[in-house]
């Protein structure tokens, strides 16, 4: 137990403790955060879905028709009909043979990586991929090469030297801290050359990525193997779902033990995502959003942080650098009504903290200036910018 208390001492003096900030209303773009009214910029309900009247109604059509719990797992009692309404509708919007539920996007990719890489797999992984990738990796039997970030040639580099007889390539498409796009199209190709699998976690890309939302197959006109998401971000609901060939969908309800043996998300969620992937479709709020995103971008490049005004991601990283500066920087904006966390080591690298800022749909550009405005003066104080 001394121990235990020793480790998390020299985390409390590295500047590295971290505490929950208690939510007291919905998850609206102005939400009330330890009874404090802020305009909220760091909220992965990048749609603005999670406190919509029609998707609200429909979780609780599911619980009335249904009842709140599933009951059991999916191999068991807890498949109803809504699951694989659901499932249907995911593998239509994503263009792909069949789709699979999982509770979360992070038992999905655990799952995935972990049932199918055995002893003779050589998986290739980006080195910012998220903990879930990187979790799966290491429970799974295979050999993990972690390739630089994005970077194509050593990627190249490090498959064309190993020459595996089976393997993955397995990235992020939006990559959750930094908010870049993985090169899809040049991995789906380096795949093809050496008959590997592709593996694309778009968590943050579907509903958001391509002018539809579809996701990054769709905005790099090209088609990956299997392709994991999450229903909590843009969809605004729970769970995880992976898309891919319809014999691949079959193993892994055999196999994937983060599937096997959970209980099944409850009928009011299921219902909810059917309803938010019909508003996905149905209504314009991708396009809102895109123009959000270059619109901040182009305000954060006059201020001189640097954005890329023809980006399409929806999260934008401020780059600070020393924890205690980034906390005391968010400390600050919090005062000023405006929430946007500092995400420091082990998240990101230590020493480069950020700010993590989100954009949602229903923001407008008063407040996106007002953000603006008090970020630019913020960090002129802080000697961050001039």
């Amino acid at each position: 137990m001394n121990d235990i208390k020793e480790k998390l001492q020299t985390i409390k003096e590295k500047n590295l403790y971290r505490e929950m900030r208690y939510l007291s209303k919905p998850q609206d773009k102005y939400t009330v955060i330890d009874k404090r009214q802020v305009l909220l910029m760091s909220s992965n309900n990048y749609l603005g879905l999670a406190n919509n009247e029609e998707v609200k109604k429909s979780a609780i059509d599911g619980i009335n028709e249904f009842g709140l719990g599933s009951g059991g797992s999916r191999l068991t009692t807890g498949s109803y009909d809504l699951h694989k309404k659901l499932e249907e509708k995911i593998a239509k919007f994503k263009n792909c043979e069949a789709a699979l539920i999982f509770n979360t996007g992070y038992m999905a990719n655990v799952g995935v990586i972990s049932s199918i890489c055995d002893e003779n797999y050589y998986i290739f992984s980006d080195e910012l991929n998220h903990a879930s990738i990187i979790d799966g990796c290491k429970l799974s039997k295979g050999k993990t090469i972690v390739y630089k970030h994005n970077d194509m040639k050593d990627l190249y580099n490090k498959i064309s030297t190993i020459n595996p007889a089976k393997g993955i390539i397995v990235t992020d498409s939006v990559f959750s801290m930094d908010g870049d796009i993985a090169n899809i199209h040049d991995i789906v190709k380096i795949a093809k050359e050496f008959n590997l699998l592709t593996v694309v976690d778009d968590a943050h890309a579907t509903g958001v990525v391509d002018k539809n939302g579809r996701g990054s197959s769709e905005y790099f006109n090209c088609k990956v193997d299997i392709t994991i998401g999450t229903l909590s971000k843009a969809v605004a609901s729970e769970g995880g779902f992976v898309c891919a060939d319809e014999y691949i969908i079959d193993y892994l309800k055999n196999k994937a033990r983060s599937f096997i043996s959970s209980t099944a998300l409850s009928p009011g969620i299921i219902n909810g995502a059917i309803k938010s992937f019909e508003l996905i479709e149905s209504t314009d709020r991708v396009k809102k959003l895109n123009n959000n995103i270059k619109y901040i971008n182009k305000k954060l490049n006059e201020i001189g942080i640097e954005a890329d005004e023809n980006g399409d991601s929806p999260i934008i990283p401020i780059f600070i650098g020393d924890e205690d500066l980034a906390m005391d920087i968010s400390k600050s904006l919090l005062e000023k009504g405006i929430y946007i966390p500092a995400i420091r080591y082990p998240t990101v690298p230590l020493n480069k903290s950020i700010l993590r800022m989100t954009i949602m749909s229903t923001h407008n550009k008063e407040d996106l200036d007002l953000v603006i405005n008090e970020l630019k003066q913020i960090l002129i104080e802080n000697k961050v910018i001039k």
